[in-house]
């Protein structure tokens, strides 16, 4: 009968049945393979930082888990089915104390091996830093992965019509950037008092890229306000020593001995006024401070470097703090909630030394400030503040050579929007912010 069919059919036909055959012998063997491919978690490599795809062991299967809030290693390891050995074994690794501070957000990729055992740990913390602990004879070994991203300079400018921060959005600039501006030009500029509608500002700023992708945004590098027709520029240098800082085209530094102000939200409730009335005791009594209304618990920072001198209560200035600075200022401030910092503490200018608060004699939350020259109370908001040290001449050339072609690109963006404006077409409008 099989001399009927020509001899390839039977060949085929051979085939066929011994892959039935196999099937039917051997079915738990491709349910054990899809039960263990069920189990493990696929990493998209594109979702993987760079330097840690390299470091990927094809042979190992992953699983990956999230830091959750509230989270600890062993509530992460036992949701990857890692029992508390597992945990010390890691843990108690060179580096491994580095795995006590977790944040939401955090990734970690579990790598086992055929054994079932963790051959290697991903933890990593962002797209820029990983950690990799890997088993080598019985304990684990770390090593560092750290990315640098691509930098690129961008050019924002804005027109005040309201306040700094409103207008600062309207121009897409990101609340890292304002508050940076604000702090460049705080001890020139009062952006409470002394900003006026069609004020402006301009600056370049560095913006971050990893593999394409905008990470964020760095420093301002170079900046402009106009302030009531008077110019302020501000550039950033990096020293011989590796400090950062602000200062003016010629040198001199941004920053001042001082801040103008204790603290970065609020209001004047009450100036300086030697022949005021007090609020509580309803007589004449000079008040030789100036009083910033805030919410509770606003952070009261030093105005300037300084040695704490006096921490503690009276019944009429609640909490206070006093700082002396050098042989002739000595700052206070008095209605804290709470005191931050102890008598002999060396402080340095915005560290927090208290929160604002309304112990004592106050009738509201408020920082009563005062302001001392030799012994002498001055206004905190006039006194004219002395200047921090401006470049070393020793430095001043290479302070030119390296902040000149920033200021230039400044001016040249400027320039470039001004022109942009000026040729639009009729009937167009104008923009108050730009990017390059």
């Amino acid at each position: 009968m099989l001399n009927v069919f020509p001899r390839r059919h039977l060949i085929a036909a051979s085939v066929v049945a011994c892959c039935l055959l196999v099937l039917i012998i051997y079915p738990a063997t491709d349910a054990e393979a899809n039960r263990r491919v069920s189990e493990s978690v696929v990493i998209p490599v594109a979702q993987t930082p760079t330097a840690v795809v390299e470091k990927i062991e094809p042979s190992l299967r992953w699983v990956e888990q999230s830091v959750k809030s509230g989270d600890s290693l062993s509530t992460i390891f036992s949701r990857a089915n890692l029992s508390a050995a597992d945990v010390y074994k890691v843990s108690s690794s060179k580096d491994g104390k580095l795995l006590r501070n977790l944040f939401p957000g955090e990734q970690f990729r579990f790598g086992f091996n055929s054994a079932g055992q963790l051959a290697q740990l991903q933890y990593i913390q962002s797209k820029l830093v990983s950690r990799i602990y890997s088993l080598e004879g019985g304990s684990y070994s770390s090593e560092l992965i750290e990315r640098v991203p691509d930098t690129l300079l961008s050019y924002r400018e804005g027109i005040i019509n309201d306040s700094l921060y409103l207008s600062a959005q309207q121009a897409n600039l990101p609340d890292k950037l304002i508050m940076e501006l604000a702090n460049i030009f705080a001890w020139d500029i009062d952006f409470v008092f002394d900003i006026r509608e069609g004020d402006s500002f301009s600056m370049l700023y560095e913006e971050k890229y990893l593999d394409g992708e905008k990470l964020g945004v760095g420093n301002i590098i170079a900046a402009s306000f106009i302030n009531r027709g008077e110019t302020f520029q501000a550039v950033r240098y990096t020293d011989s020593n590796g400090n950062s800082s602000y200062y003016t085209p010629d040198g001199l530094s941004m920053r001042k001995a001082f801040l103008r102000a204790p603290l970065d939200t609020f209001r004047v409730s009450s100036g300086f006024n030697l022949a005021r009335q007090h609020p509580i005791h309803k007589m004449i009594k000079a008040h030789r401070g100036v009083d910033y209304a805030a919410p509770r618990g606003t952070p009261v920072y030093s105005a300037g470097d300084g040695r704490v001198i006096a921490s503690g209560y009276s019944k009429a200035n609640g909490n206070y703090v006093f700082v002396q600075h050098g042989q002739t200022y000595v700052t206070k401030y008095l209605h804290l909630t709470k005191k931050k910092v102890r008598k002999g503490q060396t402080v340095r200018q915005r560290q927090v030394i208290g929160t604002v608060g309304s112990t004592g004699y106050a009738t509201g939350p408020h920082l009563h400030y005062e302001f001392l020259v030799n012994g002498v109370h001055r206004n905190p908001r006039t006194v004219k503040l002395p200047q921090a040290d401006p470049i070393p001449q020793k430095e001043l050339a290479a302070f030119k050579l390296a902040t000149a072609p920033m200021l230039t690109q400044l001016a040249q963006s400027q320039t470039a929007s001004e022109l942009a404006v000026t040729e639009m077409p009729p009937g167009t409008g104008t923009s108050t912010a730009s990017a390059n």
